[in-house]
Protein backbone atom coordinates (compact mmCIF):
# COMPACT_ATOMS: atom_id res chain seq x y z
CA UNK A 1 0.00 0.00 0.00
CA UNK A 2 1.20 3.12 -0.55
CA UNK A 3 0.38 6.96 0.14
CA UNK A 4 0.85 10.46 -1.86
CA UNK A 5 -0.14 13.01 1.27
CA UNK A 6 -0.53 16.89 0.46
CA UNK A 7 -0.49 19.21 3.31
CA UNK A 8 -1.34 22.77 3.56
CA UNK A 9 -0.25 25.19 6.54
CA UNK A 10 -2.93 27.49 5.70
CA UNK A 11 -3.05 31.19 5.64
CA UNK A 12 -6.38 32.77 5.54
CA UNK A 13 -7.59 28.88 4.10
CA UNK A 14 -6.02 29.78 0.72
CA UNK A 15 -3.12 27.93 -0.98
CA UNK A 16 0.17 28.25 -2.78
CA UNK A 17 2.80 27.10 -4.76
CA UNK A 18 5.73 24.92 -2.92
CA UNK A 19 8.77 26.65 -3.19
CA UNK A 20 11.18 24.66 -0.98
CA UNK A 21 10.90 20.83 -0.26
CA UNK A 22 12.06 18.78 2.80
CA UNK A 23 11.90 15.16 2.77
CA UNK A 24 11.73 13.21 6.04
CA UNK A 25 11.00 9.56 6.55
CA UNK A 26 8.80 7.52 8.70
CA UNK A 27 7.79 4.14 8.28
CA UNK A 28 6.17 1.41 9.96
CA UNK A 29 6.20 -2.43 8.41
CA UNK A 30 5.62 -2.23 4.86
CA UNK A 31 5.33 1.58 4.50
CA UNK A 32 7.63 4.33 3.62
CA UNK A 33 6.84 8.10 3.86
CA UNK A 34 8.08 10.98 2.23
CA UNK A 35 7.01 14.70 3.69
CA UNK A 36 7.69 18.02 1.51
CA UNK A 37 6.55 21.17 2.84
CA UNK A 38 6.17 24.22 -0.28
CA UNK A 39 7.35 27.45 -0.67
CA UNK A 40 4.85 30.81 -0.87
CA UNK A 41 4.03 31.81 -4.59
CA UNK A 42 1.83 34.42 -6.44
CA UNK A 43 -0.71 31.95 -6.98
CA UNK A 44 -1.76 30.66 -3.47
CA UNK A 45 -0.26 31.95 -0.24
CA UNK A 46 0.50 28.89 2.37
CA UNK A 47 2.63 25.77 2.19
CA UNK A 48 1.66 22.15 1.26
CA UNK A 49 3.31 18.63 2.08
CA UNK A 50 3.19 15.33 0.53
CA UNK A 51 3.95 11.92 1.45
CA UNK A 52 4.80 9.11 -0.14
CA UNK A 53 4.12 5.11 1.33
CA UNK A 54 5.44 2.22 -0.43
CA UNK A 55 7.05 -0.96 0.37
CA UNK A 56 10.69 0.24 1.27
CA UNK A 57 12.64 2.33 3.86
CA UNK A 58 14.84 5.03 3.66
CA UNK A 59 16.55 8.16 4.66
CA UNK A 60 17.14 12.14 2.55
CA UNK A 61 16.59 15.53 3.01
CA UNK A 62 15.99 17.42 0.23
CA UNK A 63 16.42 21.38 -0.15
CA UNK A 64 15.57 23.77 -2.30
CA UNK A 65 16.77 23.37 -5.84
CA UNK A 66 16.79 25.08 -9.66
CA UNK A 67 17.43 21.51 -11.41
CA UNK A 68 15.07 20.33 -13.89
CA UNK A 69 11.85 18.85 -13.66
CA UNK A 70 10.50 15.45 -13.85
CA UNK A 71 12.07 14.15 -17.09
CA UNK A 72 8.65 12.29 -19.46
CA UNK A 73 8.90 8.70 -19.68
CA UNK A 74 9.18 8.02 -23.14
CA UNK A 75 8.14 4.30 -22.70
CA UNK A 76 4.13 3.95 -23.95
CA UNK A 77 1.83 3.56 -20.99
CA UNK A 78 0.71 0.16 -22.95
CA UNK A 79 4.22 -1.58 -22.26
CA UNK A 80 4.10 -0.49 -18.84
CA UNK A 81 0.65 -0.31 -17.54
CA UNK A 82 1.36 -2.41 -14.67
CA UNK A 83 3.84 -0.84 -13.11
CA UNK A 84 1.54 2.33 -13.10
CA UNK A 85 -1.09 0.42 -11.49
CA UNK A 86 0.96 -0.81 -8.60
CA UNK A 87 2.23 -4.46 -9.58
CA UNK A 88 5.68 -3.13 -7.73
CA UNK A 89 4.47 -0.84 -5.02
CA UNK A 90 5.41 1.97 -7.27
CA UNK A 91 8.76 1.46 -6.04
CA UNK A 92 10.99 4.60 -8.52
CA UNK A 93 7.82 5.51 -9.50
CA UNK A 94 6.89 8.58 -6.84
CA UNK A 95 10.27 10.51 -6.60
CA UNK A 96 10.66 11.76 -9.20
CA UNK A 97 7.02 11.22 -10.29
CA UNK A 98 6.68 9.28 -13.32
CA UNK A 99 5.22 11.30 -15.88
CA UNK A 100 2.47 8.65 -16.45
CA UNK A 101 1.23 7.90 -12.77
CA UNK A 102 0.91 11.84 -12.36
CA UNK A 103 -1.49 11.65 -15.76
CA UNK A 104 -3.19 8.80 -14.26
CA UNK A 105 -3.57 9.88 -10.79
CA UNK A 106 -4.49 13.09 -12.00
CA UNK A 107 -7.04 10.93 -14.32
CA UNK A 108 -8.72 8.83 -12.03
CA UNK A 109 -9.37 11.86 -9.54
CA UNK A 110 -10.94 13.32 -11.92
CA UNK A 111 -13.29 10.31 -12.46
CA UNK A 112 -14.06 10.80 -8.98
CA UNK A 113 -14.77 14.52 -9.07
CA UNK A 114 -17.30 13.97 -11.69
CA UNK A 115 -19.53 11.90 -8.96
CA UNK A 116 -19.44 15.69 -7.29
CA UNK A 117 -20.23 17.63 -10.23
CA UNK A 118 -23.36 15.26 -11.41
CA UNK A 119 -24.88 14.83 -8.15
CA UNK A 120 -27.84 16.93 -7.01
CA UNK A 121 -27.01 18.55 -3.60
CA UNK A 122 -29.86 20.96 -3.94
CA UNK A 123 -32.10 20.12 -0.96
CA UNK A 124 -35.00 22.12 -2.45
CA UNK A 125 -35.54 20.20 -5.28
CA UNK A 126 -37.07 16.84 -5.60
CA UNK A 127 -34.66 15.26 -6.93
CA UNK A 128 -32.14 15.71 -4.41
CA UNK A 129 -29.97 12.72 -3.60
CA UNK A 130 -29.66 12.10 -7.31
CA UNK A 131 -27.52 12.47 -10.20
CA UNK A 132 -28.46 14.72 -12.39
CA UNK A 133 -27.48 13.10 -15.59
CA UNK A 134 -28.89 10.07 -17.83
CA UNK A 135 -26.04 7.65 -17.60
CA UNK A 136 -25.86 7.60 -21.35
CA UNK A 137 -24.93 10.74 -21.42
CA UNK A 138 -23.33 11.09 -18.01
CA UNK A 139 -19.94 11.41 -19.32
CA UNK A 140 -20.71 13.54 -22.48
CA UNK A 141 -22.61 16.65 -19.79
CA UNK A 142 -19.32 16.31 -17.68
CA UNK A 143 -17.38 17.36 -20.57
CA UNK A 144 -15.86 13.93 -20.17
CA UNK A 145 -16.86 12.48 -23.80
CA UNK A 146 -13.09 12.45 -24.61
CA UNK A 147 -12.12 9.76 -21.97
CA UNK A 148 -13.25 6.50 -24.39
CA UNK A 149 -15.29 4.98 -21.09
CA UNK A 150 -18.87 4.22 -21.13
CA UNK A 151 -20.90 3.87 -17.93
CA UNK A 152 -22.60 0.82 -17.60
CA UNK A 153 -24.97 0.98 -13.91
CA UNK A 154 -25.40 3.61 -11.76
CA UNK A 155 -24.51 2.52 -7.94
CA UNK A 156 -27.61 3.10 -4.97
CA UNK A 157 -27.24 3.14 -1.32
CA UNK A 158 -30.42 3.56 1.28
CA UNK A 159 -30.27 6.14 3.75
CA UNK A 160 -31.62 3.95 6.29
CA UNK A 161 -28.10 3.69 8.12
CA UNK A 162 -26.42 5.31 10.93
CA UNK A 163 -25.28 7.90 8.92
CA UNK A 164 -27.45 10.94 8.87
CA UNK A 165 -25.19 13.73 7.90
CA UNK A 166 -23.87 11.77 4.82
CA UNK A 167 -27.26 11.80 2.92
CA UNK A 168 -29.08 14.40 0.97
CA UNK A 169 -32.31 14.28 1.11
CA UNK A 170 -35.20 16.64 -0.58
CA UNK A 171 -37.20 19.34 1.09
CA UNK A 172 -39.57 18.97 -1.13
CA UNK A 173 -42.95 17.27 -0.82
CA UNK A 174 -42.76 14.53 -3.83
CA UNK A 175 -39.49 13.61 -4.08
CA UNK A 176 -37.82 10.71 -6.21
CA UNK A 177 -37.10 8.79 -3.11
CA UNK A 178 -37.51 8.30 0.30
CA UNK A 179 -34.93 6.17 0.98
CA UNK A 180 -32.02 5.75 -1.76
CA UNK A 181 -28.86 7.86 -2.31
CA UNK A 182 -26.93 7.97 -5.63
CA UNK A 183 -23.59 6.52 -4.58
CA UNK A 184 -21.33 6.69 -8.39
CA UNK A 185 -20.88 4.51 -11.32
CA UNK A 186 -19.43 1.50 -12.95
CA UNK A 187 -17.86 2.57 -16.72
CA UNK A 188 -15.94 0.10 -18.62
CA UNK A 189 -12.99 1.29 -21.61
CA UNK A 190 -14.77 1.03 -24.72
CA UNK A 191 -13.02 3.26 -27.54
CA UNK A 192 -10.58 1.35 -29.14
CA UNK A 193 -8.01 3.98 -29.42
CA UNK A 194 -8.27 4.62 -25.43
CA UNK A 195 -7.40 0.73 -25.15
CA UNK A 196 -4.69 0.45 -26.92
CA UNK A 197 -3.29 3.86 -25.00
CA UNK A 198 -3.74 1.97 -21.85
CA UNK A 199 -2.88 -1.39 -22.86
CA UNK A 200 -5.57 -3.48 -21.41
CA UNK A 201 -9.91 -2.41 -21.26
CA UNK A 202 -9.85 -0.87 -18.36
CA UNK A 203 -12.89 -1.24 -15.57
CA UNK A 204 -13.35 1.39 -13.38
CA UNK A 205 -15.65 1.83 -9.85
CA UNK A 206 -15.97 5.77 -8.74
CA UNK A 207 -17.75 6.50 -5.22
CA UNK A 208 -19.07 9.59 -4.11
CA UNK A 209 -17.89 11.49 -0.89
CA UNK A 210 -19.40 14.58 0.17
CA UNK A 211 -17.46 17.43 -1.47
CA UNK A 212 -17.81 20.64 1.15
CA UNK A 213 -19.97 19.07 3.99
CA UNK A 214 -18.18 17.17 6.74
CA UNK A 215 -20.23 16.96 9.71
CA UNK A 216 -21.15 13.20 8.85
CA UNK A 217 -17.46 12.20 9.94
CA UNK A 218 -19.38 12.76 13.46
CA UNK A 219 -21.69 9.76 12.92
CA UNK A 220 -18.45 7.40 12.76
CA UNK A 221 -18.40 5.62 16.15
CA UNK A 222 -15.18 3.53 15.70
CA UNK A 223 -17.25 1.06 16.31
CA UNK A 224 -15.72 -2.30 14.42
CA UNK A 225 -17.81 -5.22 12.58
CA UNK A 226 -16.70 -8.51 11.35
CA UNK A 227 -16.66 -8.26 7.54
CA UNK A 228 -18.50 -11.22 6.58
CA UNK A 229 -17.22 -11.61 3.49
CA UNK A 230 -14.74 -14.46 4.32
CA UNK A 231 -14.99 -17.06 7.51
CA UNK A 232 -12.26 -15.18 9.62
CA UNK A 233 -14.21 -12.75 12.31
CA UNK A 234 -10.79 -11.04 13.27
CA UNK A 235 -10.89 -9.04 10.41
CA UNK A 236 -13.04 -6.28 11.19
CA UNK A 237 -14.84 -3.36 9.34
CA UNK A 238 -15.64 0.14 10.60
CA UNK A 239 -19.33 -0.28 11.02
CA UNK A 240 -20.80 2.77 9.39
CA UNK A 241 -18.89 2.24 6.47
CA UNK A 242 -19.89 -2.06 6.67
CA UNK A 243 -23.96 -0.76 7.01
CA UNK A 244 -23.39 1.49 4.09
CA UNK A 245 -22.15 -1.08 1.67
CA UNK A 246 -24.60 -3.85 2.38
CA UNK A 247 -28.05 -2.76 3.66
CA UNK A 248 -30.80 -2.95 1.17
CA UNK A 249 -34.08 -1.27 1.57
CA UNK A 250 -36.79 -3.86 -0.06
CA UNK A 251 -39.09 -1.30 0.00
CA UNK A 252 -37.71 0.91 -2.66
CA UNK A 253 -36.61 -0.06 -5.75
CA UNK A 254 -32.93 1.89 -6.01
CA UNK A 255 -31.78 -0.03 -2.66
CA UNK A 256 -33.22 -3.38 -3.49
CA UNK A 257 -30.02 -4.26 -3.78
CA UNK A 258 -27.19 -3.56 -1.52
CA UNK A 259 -24.51 -1.02 -3.01
CA UNK A 260 -22.42 -4.79 -2.56
CA UNK A 261 -24.83 -6.73 -4.74
CA UNK A 262 -24.69 -3.86 -7.30
CA UNK A 263 -21.41 -3.86 -7.77
CA UNK A 264 -20.13 -7.40 -7.43
CA UNK A 265 -23.13 -7.95 -9.89
CA UNK A 266 -22.08 -5.29 -12.62
CA UNK A 267 -18.68 -6.18 -12.16
CA UNK A 268 -18.86 -9.85 -13.28
CA UNK A 269 -21.22 -9.15 -15.94
CA UNK A 270 -18.48 -7.07 -17.39
CA UNK A 271 -15.78 -9.67 -16.87
CA UNK A 272 -18.16 -12.20 -18.17
CA UNK A 273 -18.92 -10.21 -21.57
CA UNK A 274 -15.17 -9.46 -22.29
CA UNK A 275 -13.91 -12.59 -20.68
CA UNK A 276 -10.87 -13.53 -22.50
CA UNK A 277 -8.88 -10.08 -22.76
CA UNK A 278 -6.52 -7.88 -20.72
CA UNK A 279 -8.50 -6.70 -18.08
CA UNK A 280 -7.90 -4.61 -15.14
CA UNK A 281 -10.30 -3.22 -11.81
CA UNK A 282 -9.63 0.45 -10.57
CA UNK A 283 -11.76 2.18 -7.96
CA UNK A 284 -11.63 5.59 -6.92
CA UNK A 285 -13.48 7.60 -4.51
CA UNK A 286 -12.64 10.87 -2.44
CA UNK A 287 -14.20 10.97 1.39
CA UNK A 288 -16.23 8.44 2.22
CA UNK A 289 -15.79 7.25 -1.05
CA UNK A 290 -12.30 6.20 -0.77
CA UNK A 291 -13.59 4.63 1.93
CA UNK A 292 -16.22 2.54 -0.67
CA UNK A 293 -13.11 2.16 -2.36
CA UNK A 294 -11.06 0.40 -0.32
CA UNK A 295 -14.10 -1.60 0.91
CA UNK A 296 -15.10 -2.75 -2.37
CA UNK A 297 -11.75 -3.71 -3.40
CA UNK A 298 -11.37 -5.97 -0.35
CA UNK A 299 -14.70 -7.49 -1.19
CA UNK A 300 -14.06 -8.06 -4.86
CA UNK A 301 -10.58 -10.34 -4.16
CA UNK A 302 -12.30 -12.18 -1.33
CA UNK A 303 -14.81 -12.82 -3.48
CA UNK A 304 -12.27 -14.07 -5.99
CA UNK A 305 -14.00 -12.30 -8.90
CA UNK A 306 -11.09 -11.23 -10.58
CA UNK A 307 -9.40 -14.67 -10.44
CA UNK A 308 -10.25 -16.23 -13.92
CA UNK A 309 -10.30 -19.57 -15.21
CA UNK A 310 -10.96 -21.39 -18.14
CA UNK A 311 -10.92 -24.41 -17.50
CA UNK A 312 -7.68 -25.65 -18.76
CA UNK A 313 -5.62 -24.88 -16.08
CA UNK A 314 -4.84 -21.66 -16.61
CA UNK A 315 -5.60 -19.16 -14.15
CA UNK A 316 -5.90 -15.20 -14.75
CA UNK A 317 -5.76 -12.32 -12.01
CA UNK A 318 -7.01 -9.49 -12.82
CA UNK A 319 -5.31 -6.64 -10.97
CA UNK A 320 -7.10 -4.65 -8.18
CA UNK A 321 -5.90 -1.02 -7.99
CA UNK A 322 -7.29 1.64 -5.73
CA UNK A 323 -6.57 5.13 -6.19
CA UNK A 324 -8.21 6.79 -2.89
CA UNK A 325 -8.13 10.49 -1.77
CA UNK A 326 -8.70 12.05 1.37
CA UNK A 327 -9.81 8.37 2.80
CA UNK A 328 -11.08 7.99 6.34
CA UNK A 329 -9.76 4.69 7.80
CA UNK A 330 -11.61 1.46 6.82
CA UNK A 331 -10.65 -1.30 9.48
CA UNK A 332 -8.48 -3.03 11.63
CA UNK A 333 -5.05 -4.12 11.15
CA UNK A 334 -6.45 -7.46 10.23
CA UNK A 335 -8.05 -5.81 7.55
CA UNK A 336 -4.88 -4.23 6.04
CA UNK A 337 -3.10 -7.50 6.38
CA UNK A 338 -5.55 -9.42 4.37
CA UNK A 339 -5.95 -6.31 1.77
CA UNK A 340 -1.90 -6.97 1.06
CA UNK A 341 -2.22 -10.78 0.95
CA UNK A 342 -4.98 -10.32 -1.66
CA UNK A 343 -2.57 -8.18 -3.38
CA UNK A 344 -4.72 -5.33 -3.55
CA UNK A 345 -2.82 -1.94 -4.78
CA UNK A 346 -3.87 1.23 -3.01
CA UNK A 347 -2.17 4.36 -3.74
CA UNK A 348 -3.45 6.68 -0.65
CA UNK A 349 -3.69 11.07 -1.51
CA UNK A 350 -4.18 12.34 1.68
CA UNK A 351 -3.47 16.11 3.28
CA UNK A 352 -2.07 15.41 6.56
CA UNK A 353 -3.46 18.87 7.90
CA UNK A 354 -7.24 17.18 6.44
CA UNK A 355 -8.75 15.49 9.62
CA UNK A 356 -11.03 13.33 7.89
CA UNK A 357 -8.24 10.18 7.20
CA UNK A 358 -7.65 9.97 11.00
CA UNK A 359 -11.30 8.97 11.69
CA UNK A 360 -13.21 7.53 12.89
CA UNK A 361 -12.12 7.29 16.59
CA UNK A 362 -9.76 9.62 17.01
CA UNK A 363 -11.42 13.85 16.13
CA UNK A 364 -15.16 12.76 16.85
CA UNK A 365 -15.12 15.30 19.44
CA UNK A 366 -15.87 18.85 20.74
CA UNK A 367 -12.95 20.13 19.89
CA UNK A 368 -13.19 19.42 16.33
CA UNK A 369 -16.43 20.17 16.11
CA UNK A 370 -15.70 23.88 16.83
CA UNK A 371 -12.64 23.53 14.04
CA UNK A 372 -14.96 22.39 11.16
CA UNK A 373 -14.76 25.15 9.58
CA UNK A 374 -13.57 26.36 6.11
CA UNK A 375 -9.63 26.11 6.09
CA UNK A 376 -10.84 22.07 7.23
CA UNK A 377 -13.23 21.68 4.42
CA UNK A 378 -10.59 23.35 1.95
CA UNK A 379 -7.63 20.80 3.17
CA UNK A 380 -9.99 18.09 2.54
CA UNK A 381 -10.86 19.41 -1.15
CA UNK A 382 -10.22 17.23 -3.74
CA UNK A 383 -9.89 19.53 -6.81
CA UNK A 384 -6.83 21.07 -4.82
CA UNK A 385 -5.15 17.73 -4.24
CA UNK A 386 -5.06 16.94 -7.91
CA UNK A 387 -3.56 20.77 -8.32
CA UNK A 388 -1.08 19.28 -6.05
CA UNK A 389 -0.24 16.08 -8.02
CA UNK A 390 -0.46 17.47 -11.57
CA UNK A 391 2.34 19.97 -10.27
CA UNK A 392 4.18 17.58 -7.98
CA UNK A 393 7.71 16.26 -10.01
CA UNK A 394 9.70 14.87 -6.70
CA UNK A 395 12.45 15.67 -4.40
CA UNK A 396 15.04 18.72 -5.87
CA UNK A 397 12.12 19.59 -8.13
CA UNK A 398 10.08 22.65 -8.26
CA UNK A 399 6.67 22.87 -8.50
CA UNK A 400 5.39 23.46 -11.66
CA UNK A 401 2.08 22.19 -13.28
CA UNK A 402 2.24 19.85 -16.14
CA UNK A 403 -1.43 19.34 -17.61
CA UNK A 404 -1.55 23.14 -17.10
CA UNK A 405 -5.20 22.25 -15.37
CA UNK A 406 -6.70 25.28 -15.04
CA UNK A 407 -6.26 26.50 -11.32
CA UNK A 408 -10.28 27.68 -11.29
CA UNK A 409 -11.22 24.21 -10.90
CA UNK A 410 -9.58 24.62 -6.95
CA UNK A 411 -12.60 26.84 -6.28
CA UNK A 412 -15.37 24.91 -7.53
CA UNK A 413 -16.21 24.27 -4.33
CA UNK A 414 -14.52 26.02 -1.83
CA UNK A 415 -12.76 29.32 -1.26
CA UNK A 416 -9.10 28.26 -1.66
CA UNK A 417 -7.53 30.85 -4.15
CA UNK A 418 -6.23 34.23 -3.73
CA UNK A 419 -8.29 37.03 -4.76
CA UNK A 420 -6.09 38.27 -7.35
CA UNK A 421 -7.35 35.70 -9.62
CA UNK A 422 -10.66 37.05 -9.61
CA UNK A 423 -12.65 32.97 -9.57
CA UNK A 424 -15.23 33.21 -7.16
CA UNK A 425 -15.58 30.49 -4.56
CA UNK A 426 -18.21 27.54 -4.56
CA UNK A 427 -19.03 28.64 -8.83
CA UNK A 428 -19.50 24.74 -10.06
CA UNK A 429 -23.64 25.17 -10.46
CA UNK A 430 -25.84 24.23 -12.78
CA UNK A 431 -27.17 27.44 -14.88
CA UNK A 432 -30.31 28.64 -13.22
CA UNK A 433 -30.25 26.22 -10.75
CA UNK A 434 -31.36 24.22 -13.25
CA UNK A 435 -34.56 26.41 -13.75
CA UNK A 436 -36.10 26.56 -17.71
CA UNK A 437 -38.06 28.80 -19.08
CA UNK A 438 -41.25 27.36 -20.21
CA UNK A 439 -43.22 27.92 -23.60
CA UNK A 440 -45.63 30.31 -21.44
CA UNK A 441 -43.31 32.08 -20.12
CA UNK A 442 -42.80 30.83 -16.66
CA UNK A 443 -39.62 29.31 -15.13
CA UNK A 444 -39.90 25.72 -14.15
CA UNK A 445 -37.74 22.87 -12.82
CA UNK A 446 -37.99 20.40 -15.57
CA UNK A 447 -39.26 16.93 -15.12
CA UNK A 448 -35.97 14.13 -15.56
CA UNK A 449 -36.04 10.94 -17.71
CA UNK A 450 -36.83 8.05 -14.81
CA UNK A 451 -33.44 6.39 -14.44
CA UNK A 452 -33.51 2.63 -14.43
CA UNK A 453 -32.92 1.04 -10.82
CA UNK A 454 -31.05 -1.97 -11.79
CA UNK A 455 -30.40 -3.88 -14.77
CA UNK A 456 -32.88 -7.08 -15.07
CA UNK A 457 -29.83 -9.76 -14.52
CA UNK A 458 -28.59 -8.05 -11.44
CA UNK A 459 -30.29 -11.04 -8.74
CA UNK A 460 -28.59 -13.35 -11.63
CA UNK A 461 -24.88 -12.16 -11.98
CA UNK A 462 -25.05 -11.84 -7.70
CA UNK A 463 -25.93 -15.53 -7.76
CA UNK A 464 -23.07 -16.24 -9.54
CA UNK A 465 -20.76 -14.32 -7.78
CA UNK A 466 -21.84 -15.94 -4.69
CA UNK A 467 -21.62 -19.75 -6.22
CA UNK A 468 -18.51 -19.49 -7.58
CA UNK A 469 -16.48 -17.54 -4.81
CA UNK A 470 -16.76 -20.99 -2.93
CA UNK A 471 -15.27 -22.64 -5.70
CA UNK A 472 -12.26 -20.82 -5.95
CA UNK A 473 -11.40 -20.80 -2.36
CA UNK A 474 -8.24 -22.85 -2.92
CA UNK A 475 -6.63 -20.25 -5.34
Amino acid sequence: MASLQSSFNNSKHKIQTPRQLLSSWTSTKGTRNLLFPNKRSSIFPSRRLIAVRCSALSGLEVQETDEELSPEDSRPLREIWREIQGENDWEDLLDPMNSHLRREIVRYGEMAQACYDSFDFDPHSKYCGTCKYQGTHFFERLGMADRGYTLTRFLYATSNINLPNFFQKSKASSIWSQHANWMGYVAVATDEEEIRRLGRRDIIIAWRGTVTYLEWIHDLKDILHPAHFRDDPSIKIESGFFDLYTTKEKTCKYCSFSAREQVLAELRRIIHRYRGENLSITITGHSLGAALALLSAYDIAEMKLNIIDDGQEVITKIPITVFSFSGPRVGNLKFKERCDELGIKVLRVVNVHDKVPTVPGIITNEKFQYQNNSDIRCAHNLEAHLHLVDGYHGKNKRFCLVSKRDIALVNKSCDFLKSDYGVPPYWWQDEHKGMVRTADGRWALPERPRIEAHPPDTAHHFEQVIKYAGAKLEY
